[in-house]
């Protein structure tokens, strides 16, 4: 996955996808969905790829696990209620104890067309000790798998 992934995202490059209805009280008092939501939807595909590597597991038997350390989303249109958006999300970067995940929303009511576009950095640390770690190989060859190899340290 490119770098500048989050400036022209390709779908076929996404590895976790879901569908999310878009409810009436997401919207605020200006008619379309706040800015709010668009983080909370990135966070549940976010979690949805942590169960398929393994992070869960991890953090559930060692008290290490992930935390955002950093969010960006750039809008390209407003979503309104009635609609269906689909998020996906792939991890682009690897570091030493941090990574970065690319995020795709998408209007269904629109055809596809994206609405969206984000990325976050996470931090793995060890909840114990509120300190970063190093991942553990066998997360990031989990990682590095899921998404076939296209990943940049």
């Amino acid at each position: 996955m490119t770098a500048n992934m989050i400036d022209s995202p390709d779908p076929s490059e996404f590895t976790v996808s879901t569908d999310i209805t878009v409810n009436w009280g997401d919207m605020d008092a200006l008619g379309h969905v706040n800015h709010s939501v668009f983080a909370t939807w990135m966070e549940t595909a976010r979690m949805m790829y942590f169960s398929k590597v393994g992070m869960m597991e991890i953090y559930e038997n060692s008290n290490i696990g992930p935390i955002l350390a950093r969010i960006e989303v750039d809008y390209k249109f407003p979503i309104v209620y009635p609609d269906v958006v689909k998020v996906r999300t792939s991890v682009s970067r690897i570091g030493n104890s941090s990574f970065d995940m690319v995020y795709q929303i998408s209007s269904l009511g629109k055809e596809g067309e994206v609405a969206a576009i984000g990325k976050v950095v996470g931090v793995l640390v060890d909840y114990n000790t509120g300190k970063p770690i190093p991942i553990p190989d066998e997360l990031r060859n989990s990682i590095i798998d899921f998404e076939g190899g296209k990943i940049s340290d």
